[in-house]
């Protein structure tokens, strides 16, 4: 899997989409960053659906990146559905929430995330959490998407 591919951010709060994208650039992310509003959408483009169905313009990603409390569909609900399709149960996601309930770490454990980060409350923090999870990628190895042996 491409470490270098492109990296889905589901979010809702567009203040928080623009303070990751910030926090990209500053942590010198190179990765392309593609957006979603809420969990139809995240499913809409793992799934290629219009008008996510451009895979030059909208690649499968690398990494789902993935707000736990979102409108149509929250990211448990998200998980639970990606984790069931043979084609992307693979896919590596990581929750990024405001959230501190032990309960919602653990419900987003069973329903498959691999990773569940504290959205920081500084900018500073969001770059050192992106710069961690920058680090991640590159010594992290990821398994086919495709091959479902």
């Amino acid at each position: 899997m491409n470490r270098d591919g492109t990296i889905l951010l589901a979010d809702d709060s567009e203040d928080d989409i623009l303070l990751t994208r910030i926090a990209f650039e500053k942590a010198g992310m190179k990765n392309p960053l593609q957006e979603v509003h809420n969990g139809e959408e995240a499913i809409a483009y793992l799934k290629g659906e219009p008008p996510y169905n451009d895979r030059a313009r909208f690649p499968l990603p690398t990494i789902l990146l993935m707000d736990l409390n979102m409108p149509r569909k929250n990211g448990c609900e998200v998980l639970l559905w990606l984790r069931a399709q043979k084609g992307l149960r693979r896919l590596p996601v990581v929750i990024l929430s405001a959230s501190m309930r032990v309960e919602d770490v653990t419900k987003a454990f069973d329903s498959g995330a691999n990773s569940f980060l504290l959205k920081p409350s500084s900018l500073s923090e969001l770059v050192s959490t992106i710069e961690a999870l920058g680090n991640w990628m590159k010594f992290n190895y990821f398994p086919s998407l495709t091959d479902d042996a």
